[in-house]
């Protein structure tokens, strides 16, 4: 009822200006800085003092700055609106879904009356710029930017972490081979998913999302001359080309369903979605193509496998692309598009759909997987693919908010962590927990610090980050009620609630697990081949590099403290209703500001999704199920591993004889995970195997036999035909008749040569012969 009424109310309401901030309207100049950097870095970078590191970071660190002030220019032309025309308390209200459905109707009424001429507007006007770009067949095809509180979050997250990586890496990739060229593709990666953010219509949000492929696929082979990193590049470009057919149907289906008006707009398509104006059909074979090419470009099953192997590319990059870029362009082009996973997909008032159970598998799935890493940064690979699982199970069940919340607060804790591995691995020269590490808290204990706080945020611990964000999203499943209450939430999808509670409790263990590997026990190092900079090891102990670990230097710590700072705090920034609530002049608070600020309810462009009432009982639960889960890894590898090292003098990584040796269960399950569910060896032994083995084969085979056989015996064929054409018809018949006809009048040439001798009496005799005859003939005719 309330979401009839409220899309009802809001179905003639325009919600796009382009009368706004200046930020706000030339949030263009963000995207375009890296971009020219980019440019610059290439042609002038290796005549700069520092490689052209010093203008990459000047060009992000411009757009961060950028950035900030316009989401203060979006503030404010969000509190405009809602504060100053209507009043704060209803604005919020009806803006949070927390409203009646009639005060939300009336509300509309009255701004609907305003925008006829009482000087109101509505509560949530996004930003829309744009010129045309070409025009073909009628259509226009435009080029622009749209801004709301989605594309301003996701700047802030893409500068910021951009920025931090930037300066991260002049001390983590220094020295390296292709310093210079490293630093212009960071730079074109973040202009890259920049663009795509503030892309205002589909066509380029699909021009974004292939630059953004692009990018990685340069930074993952960053050194190229090893087949492993030059196979994952490959390996990550073309598994995502699977998915982009899926991308490219998709939007093919929207250009062409939306009203019937062939339009690219990314607002008139969500709201012909939105007003009914887009068959269920074509929404049903959109979404689901779409949610392809999540499953490709943000590593949900089963086309994750290529993410893991990214690891293959500098952790500056790794840092990058499981943070704030590549993988949560999949996420944000749903959440953008939400009109037509929310209607296609049927989310509201439903158990399950696609893309809330691909989500809900991911989760538990590769959160399995982490179990059994060695490497520390596919650990943390595996965790990015769980937690985008979370993203795309929330979408799917109705949690926009929570969905994108999660997007944000991962952002933090999982750069923290990869950045952190990479000061690990820094130090060490290899990132194989089991073998090249144990015991660095010893002596990188800042590091430790900062790594142990990003893995309690991710784990969900309270009050960090990820507690916040994840508690959102199992709460907005419904599942609670089960057990009996959080109410209010879009569907009743229970059998997500419990794989999203399974993976809190994987989450936790795993990075126990991690933790301890890399931090506790004694050290292992000390003989690793080369490290994360495509250096030789003997090359580094020629210069003294080698020996003993040590902390990592300022340009590397910084950056994870700040980042630990943020996976601590940032949280506060979407409190729970009835939580730390505000003055009496701002009673709200820190509640619900992320919501309030990002989600554009009542806009005309988004549908009416109802938000889950909040449920300490289930905080409470969720947070002994992911204690638990670490509980259950701490005893296995603090108390029984730990003693056992201890008791044989040596430092272990897995207890002797332990369950996976004795239990055939546990061994068959133990393979199938170090196998990673044989997915590899299905696309690259069975699938690709076939086609270039098997397959190629009978190609050939069908080449050389059928088709080139067809062929020949068609020119054989041919070959005789004119054979026979030439000696039966040309020779024997057309010649043969040529050369009577010549014989015919060489012989008659003759006899007529016989008479016409030149002799008088002749010719007399011939005429008096002819005389008779006609004389005899005119006899005949007159008896007659």
């Amino acid at each position: 009822m309330f979401a009839t009424l409220a899309a009802e109310a809001v179905s003639t309401v325009t919600t796009v200006t382009n009368d706004a901030a200046w930020f706000l309207e030339n949030a263009w100049i963000i995207p375009l800085l890296p971009a020219i950097s980019f440019a610059l870095i290439l042609f002038f970078g290796k005549r700069m003092p520092y490689k052209g590191a010093e203008i990459g970071i000047t060009a992000v660190s411009v757009s961060f700055i950028l950035a900030i002030l316009t989401g203060v220019a979006w503030l404010d032309h969000r509190d405009h609106f809602e504060l100053e025309k209507y009043g704060e308390e209803q604005a919020i209200a009806v803006s949070d879904g927390a409203a009646s459905a009639t005060d939300t109707v009336a509300y509309t009424a009255r701004f609907v009356a305003a925008e006829a001429g009482e000087g109101g507007a509505h509560p949530y006007v996004a930003v829309q710029s744009s010129t045309q770009w070409l025009q073909s067949g009628g259509i226009e095809f435009n080029a622009g930017i749209m801004v709301d509180g989605l594309s301003v979050m996701m700047l802030f997250v893409v500068t910021f972490i951009s920025l931090l990586v930037h300066v991260y890496s002049t001390d983590y990739v220094g020295g390296d081979r292709r310093y210079t060229h490293f630093f212009a593709f960071l730079s074109l990666f973040t202009a890259s998913m920049l663009f795509f953010v503030l892309s205002d219509n589909i066509l380029q949000m699909i021009v974004g999302w292939e630059l953004v492929g692009v990018c990685s696929f340069a930074l993952i082979g960053h050194w190229w001359e090893e087949k492993p990193n030059s196979d994952a590049a490959l390996k990550a470009f073309l598994t995502n080309r699977v998915g982009d057919v899926g991308l490219l149907v998709g939007m093919i289906t929207l250009f062409f369903a939306a009203g019937g008006g062939k339009t690219f707009d990314t607002i008139k398509i969500n709201e012909a979605v939105v007003q009914g104006g887009v068959s269920h059909t074509a929404l049903v074979v959109a979404a689901a193509c779409l949610t392809a090419a999540v499953m490709s470009k943000s590593g949900q099953f089963i086309l994750h496998t290529w993410l893991p192997d990214a690891m293959a590319g500098p952790t500056p990059v790794s840092a990058l692309i499981h943070a704030a870029t590549m993988v949560v362009a999949g996420i944000y082009m749903v959440a953008r598009l939400y009109p037509v996973f929310w209607e296609g997909m049927q989310i509201e008032g439903s158990s399950i759909n696609l893309l809330a159970t691909v989500g809900a598998i991911t989760v538990v799935g590769a959160g399995l997987l982490a179990f059994v890493q060695d490497d520390i940064k596919k650990v943390l690979a595996y965790s990015t693919v769980s937690q985008l699982g979370y993203m795309a199970m929330a979408l799917g069940v109705g949690a926009w908010t929570a969905a994108v919340f999660h997007l944000f607060t991962h952002a933090f804790f999982k750069a923290n962590l990869f950045l952190g591995s990479g000061s690990v691995a820094h130090a060490v020269h290899s990132f194989d927990m089991k073998k090249d590490m144990g015991g660095m808290r010893k002596f990188m204990p800042k590091t430790y610090v900062t790594f142990v706080i990003g893995s309690l945020a991710l784990a969900g611990v309270f009050p960090l980050a990820g507690f916040w964000s994840k508690d959102e999203i199992l709460v907005n499943t419904g599942g609670w009620d089960l057990l009996g209450g959080s109410g209010a939430a879009p569907g009743s999808y229970t059998f997500h609630f419990v794989m999203g509670m399974i993976g809190a409790a994987l989450t936790a263990a795993y990075m126990t697990r991690c933790v301890y590997l890399t931090f506790h026990g004694e050290y292992r190092g000390g003989h690793a081949a080369h490290d994360d900079h495509g250096h030789d090891h003997e090359e580094d102990a020629a210069h003294g590099h080698h020996g003993e670990p040590h902390e990592s230097g300022p340009r590397i710590l910084y950056p994870l403290y700040i980042l630990s700072a943020f996976s601590i705090l940032i949280g506060f920034v979407n409190l729970p209703p009835g939580f730390l609530a505000g003055s009496k002049k701002d009673p709200a608070g820190w509640q619900e500001r992320f919501l309030h600020f990002v989600e554009p309810a009542g806009s005309s462009y988004f549908p009416a999704v109802g938000h889950a009432t909040p449920s300490w009982s289930l905080a409470i639960v969720a947070s002994l199920v992911a204690v638990a889960g670490a509980g259950f890894a701490y005893y296995y590898y603090f108390i029984r591993l730990d003693r056992l090292s201890k008791q044989l003098g040596e430092s272990l990584v897995a207890i002797p004889n332990g369950i996976t040796t004795t239990n055939v269960f546990a061994r068959a399950g133990h393979t199938l995970l170090v196998n990673k569910y044989y997915f590899d060896h299905l696309y690259t032994g069975i699938i690709a195997g076939f086609t270039k083995g098997p397959l190629a084969r009978a190609a050939n085979w069908i080449n050389q036999n059928v088709i080139d056989g067809t062929v020949n015996k068609a020119g054989e064929s041919a070959v005789q035909a004119g054979q026979l054409v030439y000696h039966k018809i040309d020779q024997a018949v057309v010649d043969g008749a040529v050369n009577l006809s010549g014989r015919v009048s060489d012989a008659s040439g003759e006899e007529l040569r016989a008479i016409n001798s030149g002799k008088v009496q002749n010719y007399a005799a011939l005429m008096f012969a002819g005389a008779a005859v006609l004389a005899g003939a005119f006899v005949i005719l007159l008896a007659l």
